[in-house]
């Protein structure tokens, strides 16, 4: 299982405004067919599933500013994949608030 951090940065939009970019890749992601988890922040979209399902939306989410008519796309992909024990946001965070309650 993979964490994977997305953002995507459409370039030249005549705005500094990309509130309805963000709301339409977050479409993608509520009606991907991929088993997969999301997040979104301020800053970015956290999604957890297999890393070949997160990378196949990835794609989707990176390629649909194109289609408003968008001339260039700048998309970060931050991956964190853990082989040697299941890991998932939930998991992640639920580690660090029993630190936290430790101290």
């Amino acid at each position: 299982m993979a964490i994977v951090e997305v953002t995507i940065i459409p370039l030249g939009t005549g705005t500094p405004s990309v509130s309805e970019y963000v709301a339409d890749v977050q479409r993608i992601l509520e009606t991907a067919e991929e088993p997969i988890k999301y997040q979104l922040t301020p800053m970015a979209t956290i999604i957890e599933g297999e890393l070949q399902d997160i990378l196949a939306v990835a794609k989707r989410m990176h390629e649909h500013p194109f289609t408003k008519g968008v001339l260039r796309v700048n998309t970060i992909i931050r991956i964190d994949e853990r082989r040697d024990k299941a890991s998932s946001m939930d998991q992640k965070m639920k580690s660090i608030q029993e630190k936290l309650s430790h101290t």
